[in-house]
C-alpha cells in the first residue's frame, strides 16, 4: 500500500485529535458531550497497544453489511479506498486509502501506531471522518502539535479488543476500548440510527482483514461516556 505522508496534513491531525482530547467542548460538527482529561500517556508515543483478544470470528462483515449516508462516498468497483480494495488488507493499510479518514490516519502515522494495528488479530476501529476535525483552529493546531504523545491513548479510545458488527455492538450496549482508563464507550440504538458515545456512524460494518470499521462524525474523547 502506499505509505501517506504526514508533513502537513499530519500535523493539523495530531493537533485536531490532541485538542478533542483537551478541549472543554467539541465542535459544532461533532456534536460532543462534555470534556474530561485524557487519561495519562504512556512514556513514549510509539509505546505498543495492548494486545487485542485474538481468535474470534464474531463480527465479521461483508460488503453487503455495509451502510451508513456516507458509504456512497467511498470509490466503486476495485479503486482505492473502495469496499472490494479494503476488504483484503490489514485496518491501517485499508484506512490509508479512504478518502474519508485521511486526518486520522496521518495522526496513526504520527504516532507509530500503523503496524501495530495492522498486526491485530480481530479488532473493532471507531474511525472519526474528516469532518470532525474541520472547525478546529490552525492556532490550537500550531500550540499542540508539538504534544503528540498524547495521541496514543486517544487513539487507543477508538480501538475495541474483539470484532463486532453493527448487531454485536447493539447486542452488547457498551464496550472497552484498549484504552481501558478512558471507560467503556456506550452504544445506543441500532442499525441507521446507532450512535457510539452518542456520534452518528456515518459508514459502518466495513469489512478489513482484521478488523470491522465504523467511520462516525466526531473524535471520542476518553472518559466521557453519553
Amino acid at each position: 500500500m502506499k505509505s501517506m505522508r504526514i508533513a502537513g496534513a499530519g500535523i493539523t491531525a495530531v493537533a485536531a485529535l490532541a485538542l478533542t482530547a483537551c478541549s472543554s467542548s467539541d465542535t459544532a460538527s461533532s456534536g460532543s458531550s462534555g470534556s474530561a482529561p485524557a487519561p495519562a500517556p504512556s512514556s513514549s508515543m510509539s509505546a505498543p497497544m495492548p494486545s487485542a483478544a485474538s481468535g474470534s470470528t464474531d463480527g465479521v462483515t461483508t460488503n453487503a453489511d455495509v451502510f451508513g449516508p456516507a458509504c456512497s462516498q467511498l470509490p466503486q468497483g476495485s479503486a482505492p479506498g473502495s469496499l472490494d480494495s479494503m476488504g483484503p488488507q490489514p485496518v491501517a493499510s485499508a484506512a490509508s486509502t479512504n478518502p474519508l479518514l485521511t486526518k486520522l490516519v496521518a495522526a496513526v502515522k504520527a504516532t507509530n501506531l500503523v503496524d501495530t494495528l495492522n498486526s491485530q488479530s480481530a479488532i473493532t476501529v471507531f474511525a472519526p471522518a474528516d469532518p470532525a476535525f474541520a472547525a478546529l483552529g490552525d492556532a490550537k493546531f500550531n500550540e499542540l502539535a508539538g504534544k503528540p504523545d498524547q495521541l496514543a491513548p486517544i487513539l487507543q479510545y477508538h480501538v475495541v479488543g474483539k470484532r463486532y458488527d453493527a448487531k454485536g455492538l447493539a447486542a452488547a450496549g457498551s464496550v472497552d476500548t484498549l484504552n481501558t482508563a478512558g471507560g467503556p464507550v456506550k452504544v445506543e440504538g441500532s442499525g441507521e440510527n446507532m450512535t457510539i458515545n452518542g456520534a452518528k456512524i456515518l459508514c459502518g460494518n466495513i469489512p478489513t482483514k482484521n478488523a470491522t470499521v465504523f467511520v462516525i462524525d466526531k473524535v471520542l474523547t476518553p472518559g466521557t461516556n453519553k
